[in-house]
């Protein structure tokens, strides 16, 4: 591969309405797939939303892989894409987790990333250890929104050879919001990140100002942040880990039922 399209699923979800939240996500990866994307990201707890807790608790939970991770997987099938997305499981323990599950082309879960830095998740159990994941020769980390915080989990995912970082992520503006942490991670690692963000209100959180972005060196060089929820597109060149243009190309999803 020489290049990639990329399509970040910047969705305005609901916490605890996991039927309406999976249907966006659908609808969204459907939009990416007609944009011929090869790969799409989804945002951190992208089908029960971020406060779910306070809204449903964490009874709904299965072990993994349950009837929503399926889903992913016929669709990632059908549409022969790749798709990394948020979500929640628990263990045959009883232990949850915060997690991010990439699906590859032919519909099988190919890596999966319990979330390491949980203490903003009370009902969460800290995962022990993000493993970079080669994609069609690509070899990618993946750190869920505030693994980012501190340098160990990148620094980690780079010392076993990951060329690109990928963070679904639920961070938006306000007093615990990012303060850099994104570009200082790829000022410390050298390598790129892609921030799939989300947009919205909660109870307690307020996501409209969350930026999706594409970081290198530590500078911004994509940005997108709306009230709306959209799909964000960009062509990423291999070899030089840039994108090919300066922006993204929006696709606004519809507002009302979905």
């Amino acid at each position: 591969m020489n290049e990639i399209k990329i399509s970040l699923l910047h969705l305005a979800l609901e916490p605890g309405a996991l039927a309406r939240n999976y249907a966006l996500l659908e609808r969204a990866i459907r939009t990416a797939s007609a944009l011929q994307a090869d790969w799409v990201v989804a945002p951190e707890l992208s089908i029960s939303g971020y406060e779910f807790n306070d809204a449903i608790g964490t009874g709904w939970m299965a072990v993994h892989p349950d009837s929503w991770t399926l889903g992913i997987c016929r669709l990632a099938s059908i549409l022969k894409l790749t798709i990394l997305f948020g979500h929640a499981e628990c263990d045959t323990t009883g232990c949850l987790y915060n997690v991010a599950i990439m699906v590859s082309a032919d519909g099988l879960v190919m890596a999966r990333h319990r979330k390491i830095n949980t203490r903003a998740e009370s009902w969460a159990t800290p995962g022990k250890r993000a493993q970079a994941t080669d994609w069609n020769g690509l070899v990618v980390g993946i750190v869920i929104c505030a693994d980012a915080y501190t340098r160990d989990v990148a620094e980690d995912l780079r010392g076993q050879g990951a060329q690109l970082l990928i963070s679904p992520a639920a961070w938006g503006p306000g007093l615990h919001g990012p303060e850099g942490e994104w570009e200082q991670r790829t000022r410390e690692t050298g390598l790129p990140l892609v921030v799939c963000n989300r947009t919205g209100p909660e109870k307690k959180l307020d996501f409209t100002g969350a930026e999706s972005l594409f970081v290198k060196h530590g500078k911004k060089l994509l940005s997108y942040w709306s009230e709306r929820s959209a799909v964000l597109t960009f062509d990423l060149d291999l070899k030089e880990m840039m994108p090919l243009a300066s922006d993204f190309s929006i696709t606004y999803l519809s507002s009302g039922t979905v």
